[in-house]
């Protein structure tokens, strides 16, 4: 499963734990805050400032090892 803009955020590291690390990289605390439990990683990363397309390319690169 690749990772969209709209991928749910605790679905997302729930199939690709891994991506852990680039949420870190990046200063996401994303998986311990409730409003994990119903955004998508666009809106996530989007709300910290992020830019949303270079992070979801890092976490799918992470994914693909």
């Amino acid at each position: 499963m690749e990772i969209t803009k709209d991928t749910g955020i605790i679905d997302a590291v729930q199939n690709h734990p891994e991506i852990m690390e680039v949420f870190a990289e990046y200063g996401l605390g994303c998986v311990g805050c409730m409003a994990a439990h119903f955004e998508t990683i666009g809106q996530g990363a989007g709300a910290h400032g992020i830019d949303v397309d270079k992070f979801i390319e890092d976490c799918n690169k992470k994914i693909k090892g």
